[in-house]
């Protein structure tokens, strides 16, 4: 189905995104005022940074999102919990937590099925939006298959390729074989790599209704205004 985009509206499905271990302060009140005047749909931060951007954000339509188990995944699920709820306590509007990527490839599908299950009970219950982080750059689209159709049966509100700071990021295959999997019970959040203006709308051809990047404003400014027609995947 082809539809138009105006450069408000994908703007409105960007995560603007600041996870660099050695942001400063300055870095939080420039990704806040950006996400402000090009209308983003959130800022992405590490948990510590939500009160802070919250308060940038205050009485606006910016969502301030928290990465969880940032970004190896590796905590345990009562950890990954109080995280999420000191996150939610704090602020934040949307969760992206990694999954366990080990249990996942050694094929432990109750332990992924169990954790996704209570931390998007958590979210749910506090009516925040809850994400997956899969990162597929480390799976076997076997596994990734696998991990989509535990998530299209506990529904969380979106799975997410990649946290960025894995070994890859973000292809229209893995965005494609993801909201194959899950089709319109769970959307898709394409992140990690995506740069361009063509890459932006390549994963929204695949499927993606949300994009996490940091190059947000370098993507909307590139459109010059202009309205965009896509071949969306959703």
């Amino acid at each position: 189905m082809i539809k138009e985009f105006t450069p408000k509206d994908l703007a409105f499905m960007v995560d603007h995104t600041q996870l660099a271990a050695y942001a400063m302060p300055a870095a939080f009140d420039k990704l806040c005022n950006e996400a402000k005047d090009y209308g983003f749909r959130m800022v992405a931060i590490n948990s510590v940074q939500v009160e802070y951007c919250k308060k940038l954000l205050a009485g606006t339509n910016v969502h301030v999102g928290a990465a969880i188990a940032f970004p190896l995944g590796q905590m345990t699920v009562k950890a990954k919990l109080a995280e999420t709820e000191d996150a939610i306590n704090n602020g934040a509007d949307e969760i992206d937590y990694v999954l366990n990527i080990p249990k996942l490839i050694a094929g432990d599908t109750k332990f992924i099925a169990d954790e996704m299950d209570a931390i998007v009970k958590m979210c749910r219950e506090a009516n925040v939006i809850s994400k997956v982080i899969f990162e597929n750059c480390y799976l076997t689209k076997d596994q990734i298959a696998l991990a989509a159709k535990i998530a299209k049966d506990v529904r969380p509100d979106f799975i997410k390729t990649s946290t960025g700071f894995g070994t890859g990021g973000a292809t229209v295959e893995d965005v494609k074989l993801m909201k194959t999997t899950v089709g319109s019970d769970v959307k898709v959040k394409a992140a990690g790599g995506v740069r361009t203006k063509e890459a932006f709308v390549a994963m929204i051809e695949a499927g993606a209704e949300r994009i996490g990047t940091s190059a947000g404003v370098k993507i909307i400014d590139s459109l010059e205004g202009k309205n965009v027609s896509i071949d969306v995947g959703f």
